[in-house]
């Protein structure tokens, strides 16, 4: 079992920046994938970036070339990069991990862009 918590939301003017960071309690190198999700009131859950062992990373089409996944081996945290921030960002940002499917779940972290 592992558990993520994440860090670093917040309020934020637009075309400002925010970096998100997902501390895991347990060393990430054995876990096969680990991403961001976000969600908005009123609607569903989505993926916004991933990031495999093998450094092979993807991005939601609304967030590419504004948000970079990154992560930190011996931190045991991977973090989310979020530039040039819109207000259609403003959601709860989850971590999460997993091998096939994601098995591991934080508790999430607001973030609200201001126009």
């Amino acid at each position: 079992q592992v558990q993520l918590v994440e860090s670093g939301g917040g309020l934020v003017q637009a075309g400002g920046s925010l970096r998100l960071s997902c501390a895991a309690s347990r060393s990430i190198f054995s876990i096969n994938r680990m991403g961001w999700y976000r969600q908005a009131p009123g609607n569903q859950r989505e993926l916004v970036a991933a990031i495999t062992s093998g450094g092979r990373t993807n991005y939601a089409d609304s967030v590419k070339d504004r948000f970079t996944i990154s992560r930190a081996y011996a931190k045991n945290t991977v973090y989310l990069q979020m530039n040039s921030l819109k207000p259609e960002d403003t959601a709860v940002y989850y971590c999460a991990g997993g091998g096939t499917g994601w098995d591991y779940w934080g508790q999430g972290t607001q973030v609200t862009v201001s126009s």
